[in-house]
């Protein structure tokens, strides 16, 4: 049974991306595509997005495009950059998310956070600057 479920859901999601292409196209899910958000994406599943505060600066790149989270981190190896714990859902935080493909806001808000992360949502280890 469990091999069945196994084999199920690779086809379903074969079905999902296939379905209304037309013609003979055949498309394969090998996984979802990086989530388009304003200020990010929380990195754990299901990257949902993070509201404006919650990334430090060291998650943009030099033009204010996020670097990425979980398996889609575009950044260097050894990766840690600060978060702000009031904004994280895994920490309690209940207010507003963006939607995906939302545009950011004119003026965004001061960073506040202490906390570090790595790209899969790991705190870094006591002392890491």
């Amino acid at each position: 049974m469990k091999l069945l479920l196994l084999l199920m859901i690779p086809l379903a999601e074969i079905a999902f991306f296939t379905i209304g292409c037309g013609g003979y196209q055949v498309g394969v899910g090998v996984g979802a595509a990086e989530p388009i958000c304003p200020y990010g994406y929380y990195e754990a599943p299901p990257y949902a997005c993070a509201p404006d505060g919650y990334y430090g600066p060291e998650w943009y790149d030099g033009g204010g495009a996020f670097i990425g989270a979980g398996p889609w981190f575009h950044g260097r190896d050894h990766f840690y950059g600060h978060v702000d714990h009031h904004f994280d859902v895994h920490h309690g935080y209940h207010g507003p998310l963006p939607a995906r493909g939302e545009r950011p806001a004119p003026n965004r808000a001061p960073f506040r956070g202490q906390a570090m992360h790595d790209p899969h949502g790991h705190e870094a280890p006591r002392g890491h600057h």
